[in-house]
């Protein structure tokens, strides 16, 4: 339809379009506000000081549960990458995030504890200190990782370098030194390792590398005992509220443990540490003794040193010996062997006590030597006593 003017009416309504063009409207300025939203955090991240998110990937890392916690924290953008591998952060890294397994030990791997350790990681270094001298058989290397962290403090390296002390691991029997080994065994018992508070009670009562004092001994295993049963009791408490949460009932069985016929939790002595468990699945996967250099420190094979090495029989130790006859052995059945008296006790309250039984040769030995405490078998290996 045409007007006077000859313009022309348009065949739609004007109503009906002036809604459809103002939601267009809006939906344009909804995008556009958004999009300019989003830049502005962009630019309110980006203005973060390093300071600060270095800050708060120390407290990830310190409360990770696991190596994926970490790594999914790092690996969200490029910046917390680069902020990652900052001192700061590797020093916190929690023990469990640490926790490589056997299975999974790779070049990665190694780089990541060696990161860790120069930053500090106490964790870090004794756990690298470990696989490094069991393992690897780097043993300068492992033993000054195992030292950096017993100067800071760390008791199970402590304790670690007691056993080293008291076997000679390493070396020869001549570069065993009792007295440094009770004294790192007094100084992790001081922090709390109940393993060295019941070896150092042990040596006490012995008068191996002290002097001998069986009352402070006594007193001493008597402590132990009593840890051990307080964190017996703190883990099955725990347990039993897991159970009662889920709904599913259980079944814990208990053992004798330590010296004492202290009744204690199963589970409570089953909890090895990172070190520990990487040592048995390691040699567990490969012959004692072969050679292996998975990682890129060179290590001089075990297998030099002489064959027919044996590991400790406490299942939860994992520790091997480092020369023949290093380890001292059952003196009933030579059977079972030990890198520590905590160890031997601990093995003989767990389960040794109902398999050790007299063998012919070491019946036959004892006939010919009427002397029951006389070191039986060649080398520098000693003979110990079962707990009673």
């Amino acid at each position: 339809m045409k007007t006077r003017r000859g313009a022309c009416y348009s065949c739609h309504d004007p109503a009906a379009e002036a809604p459809e063009m103002h939601r267009r409207k809006r939906r344009r300025t909804a995008m556009e506000t958004a999009g300019c939203a989003g830049a502005a955090v962009g630019d309110l991240f980006e203005d973060l000081p390093d300071d600060l998110l270095v800050s708060i990937l120390a407290d990830v890392a310190a409360s990770a549960r696991s190596p994926a916690d970490l790594a999914g924290a790092i690996m969200t953008c490029k910046r917390f990458r680069e902020l990652g591998q900052n001192k700061v952060v590797l020093a916190k890294v929690s023990p469990r995030c640490l926790a490589v397994r056997a299975k999974s030990w790779s070049d990665s791997a190694h780089r990541f504890l060696q990161r860790c350790a120069d930053a500090g990681n106490l964790d870090a270094c004794y756990l690298l200190g470990m696989i490094r001298f069991y393992c690897l058989g780097s043993r300068g290397s492992g033993a000054a990782l195992m030292a950096a962290a017993a100067v800071g403090g760390h008791r199970e390296a402590l304790y670690s370098l007691a056993v080293i002390q008291f076997n000679g691991s390493g070396g020869s029997k001549d570069d065993r030194d009792l007295r440094a080994g009770a004294a790192l065994c007094a100084r992790a018992a001081s922090l709390g390792h109940v393993d060295a508070l019941r070896e150092l009670g042990h040596c006490l009562q012995d008068g191996y590398g002290v002097r001998r004092s069986l009352l402070d001994g006594r007193r001493l295993l008597i402590q132990a005992n009593a840890r051990e049963l307080a964190a017996a009791v703190t883990t099955s408490a725990s347990l039993l509220r897991a159970a009662a949460g889920s709904g599913k009932a259980s079944r814990r069985h208990s053992c004798l443990l330590s010296d004492f016929g202290c009744r204690a939790a199963a589970a409570a002595a089953g909890e090895a540490h990172a070190a520990n468990r990487f040592l048995v699945e390691w040699f567990a996967s490969q012959p004692l003794g072969a050679e292996s250099s998975p990682a890129p420190a060179p290590a001089p094979a075990a297998a030099e040193e002489g064959g027919g090495l044996r590991l400790c029989s406490h299942a939860l130790c994992g520790r091997p010996e480092t020369r023949r006859h290093e380890f001292r052995r059952c003196s009933v059945c030579g059977v079972v062997n030990y890198c520590s008296r905590a160890c031997q006790a601990l093995h003989w309250k767990m389960a040794h006590k109902a398999e050790c039984t007299p063998m012919d040769r070491w019946l036959d030995g004892a006939n010919a030597n009427p002397n029951p405490n006389a070191v039986a078998g060649a080398g520098d290996a000693a003979v110990v006593a079962p707990a009673l």
